[in-house]
């Protein structure tokens, strides 16, 4: 039986070799069975990543949804709801039909909060001219891969960490999944103490949802060793059915009302399922608006912020996500990695004249890899729940991110398994692959911790009198990165 959540270094040139012919032309475009799939199983495994997605359309509105602008506008909790599901619903689809790869596509966490701290909360712009800047940064990002340069950078970046940048992204999705669940909790800083994080809630499990997700975990884990087929669908159904059943015994309810609570959505039955969902906000945007208010370097330095955070989470996922699968090459390098990468760009695009935010490549796209996807059916299967979700809103609010955060967290292990392709005993290698993947967990950043391992790698190598040895390009991002990490200080300068 094929280890259907296998995180395979099988090669994309190996993938071909014995496969039967396609059987029609739904198979042939997608290269279902030239990619040792079924249509069944793309399916499914496109339904397993919506539910593994889904929170961000529960969890964007609460950021971009609730604050005012200098204007006094609030972009609505309904509004922005609508909004990130048509986006991402675009997204998906056009990614998986013009890439053909399972990687979900919807609003990036980082950059919203980006945005409506920092760009609306902190330098006062209305929500359209923030808008507009995340739209410029689609563009660029766009003319970038199409020129070429994306792949170019992409190609010269040591094996490595490439490498070391999947297992981050693993320990980075574990870590949203433990958190998520409740099971690693944040202390209070009343508490006096130097540990940041702690277990469950006072040093032990104490909550229902944070019991569900260990039980869901179980489930979870005990499908992967099995090997059974859509095991992990299977166990966000049996973990959903499990956290309703809970809900009702117990009243647990929303953390918003009780610390111990579910996180996000409340696992019962709605009381309603549909609705027109309203899209006022779709197209509000202004892409001048920016320049004017702040002027044109400190605007610009926005700008180059939101392009270098977009540039490397998407280039970061997109080679974990391809290793997990199987689609990469030997050196980690995707089949038309620049087509994917023009349209993974047109997410900023879309996500401004939205109102959503960026959309980017989403990790928790691993969730259905697990379960079996390696085409782009998947991913429109995907965007059409996305796009249903806009109409039946409470539909996929029964399902908790305490059912979806096990998967997560079996993903996540699994991507670390990759940890044995790095040379741990070349600590010139060895070190600025550690940072980079304890970075990225640590900071909720992928950007953070490839722009750390990146600026490590480098120096190592000058320190070991091996800079020549080193592509240009790292030496250009390793010093871009600098200026990124030193933002902060700039953006005070220019004020």
């Amino acid at each position: 039986m094929r280890h259907y959540c296998d995180v395979s270094t099988t090669t994309g040139a190996q993938l071909h070799e014995g496969r039967p012919q396609p059987r029609g032309a739904l198979d042939s475009f997608f290269h279902i069975t030239e990619r040792g799939s079924t249509v069944g199983t793309e399916v499914r495994a496109g339904v397993v990543t919506f539910f593994a997605m889904a929170y961000i359309v529960l969890l964007n509105p609460l950021i971009l949804g609730t604050s005012p602008d200098r204007d006094g506008v609030v972009l609505g909790i309904p509004q922005v709801a609508a909004a990130t599901a048509l986006a991402a619903g675009v997204m998906c689809i056009l990614f998986g039909v013009v890439a053909k790869y399972p990687f979900g596509i919807a609003t990036g966490l980082g950059i919203n909060t980006l945005v409506a701290v920092t760009l609306v909360g902190q330098q006062g712009l209305t929500w359209p001219e923030a808008m507009g800047l995340v739209v410029i940064d689609g563009i660029i990002i766009v003319l970038l891969a199409a020129s070429g340069f994306r792949a170019a950078v992409f190609n010269a970046i040591p094996d490595a960490m490439k490498v070391a940048m999947s297992v981050g992204i693993g320990m980075f999705i574990a870590t949203i999944g433990l958190v998520d669940a409740g099971f690693v909790r944040r202390v209070p800083d009343s508490a006096m103490t130097t540990v940041p994080v702690q277990l469950g809630t006072g040093g032990s499990i104490a909550s229902w949802p944070t019991f569900v997700f260990i039980v869901g975990l179980v489930i979870c884990g005990f499908m992967v060793v099995r090997q059974i087929r859509g095991g992990l669908f299977i166990g966000i159904v049996a973990t959903t059915v499990i956290a309703m059943i809970v809900e009702a015994l117990t009243g647990a309810g929303s953390s918003a009302d009780n610390p111990e609570g579910w996180n996000l959505a409340v696992p019962s039955l709605p009381d309603s399922f549909g609705g027109v969902p309203d899209l006022s906000i779709v197209g509000n945007v202004n892409l001048v608006g920016a320049f004017t208010h702040l002027g044109v370097i400190a605007a610009s330095m926005l700008v180059f912020t939101l392009v270098l955070a977009n540039f490397f989470d998407a280039m970061g996922t997109m080679t974990a996500l391809g290793r997990q699968a199987g689609l990469a090459d030997e050196h980690g390098v995707l089949p038309e990695m620049k087509r994917a990468l023009i349209v993974e760009g047109l997410g900023a695009v879309i996500g401004g004249a939205a109102s959503s935010s960026s959309n980017t490549v989403y990790v928790d796209s691993s969730a259905g890899i697990a379960d079996g996807a390696r085409t782009g059916l998947a991913n429109v299967v995907t965007g059409v729940l996305f796009l249903a979700a806009m109409f039946f809103t409470p539909l996929y609010e029964i399902v908790p991110i305490e059912a979806a955060a096990p998967v997560l967290v079996i993903v996540g292990a699994l991507m670390m398994m990759q940890v044995g392709q790095i040379d741990w005993a070349d600590f010139n290698v060895a070190f600025p692959a550690f940072l980079t993947i304890v970075t990225m967990p640590l900071t909720y950043s992928i950007a953070n911790g490839i722009g750390v391992g990146f600026i490590a790698f480098t120096l190592m190598a000058l320190f070991a009198g091996k800079a020549k040895d080193i592509h240009w390009i790292m030496w250009l991002v390793s010093a871009l990165f600098v200026v990124y990490f030193a933002q902060g200080p700039i953006m005070a300068a220019l004020n």
